[in-house]
């Protein structure tokens, strides 16, 4: 087996693969930037609560209409924004803070999810709903992930400075303009839109995979924000293909294997990057000499 057969071969031959790495890579596209303001704003747990949180629409959209991509993409789009306005609303109401108050909904929406698939579906099916079938995204899934990653996209763009402003002093944001509200509710919108996005892929416990970890492994690296978003996106685009290709030659299943390897380039941005371990702790600054 030559080099190109080996790294280029399976995408060429075998129409799945192709499929699954366009899908995988139009996810890191519209999902990277997203993580990198919801590592900036320290909501990072949150988009893993939201990815818990869309399962009971998602389940509603499997009883009525089984694995149809359109009735599971509404339903856990409606579902994600729910349970987002009760987190918030339960905090500005009660004692409670955002964070608990949405740890307890993607709890119970977690628990509601199983139960929904559970009741028509098999194991299988569950499986599916959990942790996606990236090697069986279909032209009509391709069609819905590039409308989520152009909506996402344009709409990122449009509140690109109010979105940075807030990261930076959300105070001051609100104290100056009455934007703040609105911008934090869209990008909530935005979270969840990308979350349904991944989760036809990577299924609605990895969905978060492609958004957090490559945002994660990117702080390690460059600080501007541009710079942020897209070192997000290569590692994402990177760890799409590297995993795609082990999961062809290894084996294995291709959703966790693409997390996997973003999460072993995160291990190693931890220790090797521009701001990681090594050079921050363990190598000593050097001296001007005057």
């Amino acid at each position: 087996m030559n080099l190109f057969e080996f790294f280029v071969g399976p995408f060429v031959t075998y129409g799945f693969m192709s499929r699954a790495l366009v899908g995988a890579v139009v996810i890191a596209l519209s999902a990277a930037p997203v993580g990198v303001f919801l590592m900036l704003r320290r909501m990072s747990l949150t988009g893993d609560a939201m990815a818990h949180a869309i399962l009971p629409g998602a389940g509603v959209g499997f009883l009525l209409a089984g694995l149809e991509i359109l009735p599971m993409t509404l339903g856990g789009f409606a579902a994600g924004l729910i349970v987002a306005l009760l987190a918030g609303l339960v905090s500005r109401l009660t004692i409670q803070r955002e964070d608990t108050s949405l740890a307890a909904f993607y709890l119970i929406s977690l628990a509601l999810g199983v139960m929904l698939v559970s009741l028509r579906g098999s194991s299988v099916d569950l499986m599916h709903v959990l942790f996606g079938t990236v090697l069986a995204l279909n032209n009509d899934a391709l069609i819905m992930i590039g409308a989520v990653a152009t909506i996402s996209l344009v709409s990122l763009a449009l509140i690109w400075r109010p979105l940075f402003a807030e990261c930076l002093d959300p105070n001051f944001l609100r104290s100056v303009s009455g934007a703040g509200q609105a911008v934090h509710l869209i990008f909530l919108a935005l979270v969840v839109l990308n979350l349904v996005g991944g989760f036809q892929a990577l299924g609605t416990l990895l969905a978060v995979g492609l958004m957090m970890l490559p945002a994660a492994a990117a702080r390690f690296w460059v600080a501007r924000l541009e710079a942020l978003c897209l070192v997000a996106i290569g590692i994402g685009v990177a760890s799409s293909y590297v995993g795609l290709l082990l999961s062809y030659h290894l084996s294995v299943p291709s959703g966790p294997a693409i997390i996997l390897v973003a999460g072993a380039i995160y291990l190693l941005s931890l220790l090797i990057g521009n701001r990681g371990v090594i050079r921050t702790r363990l190598v000593p600054p050097r001296h001007r000499i005057a």
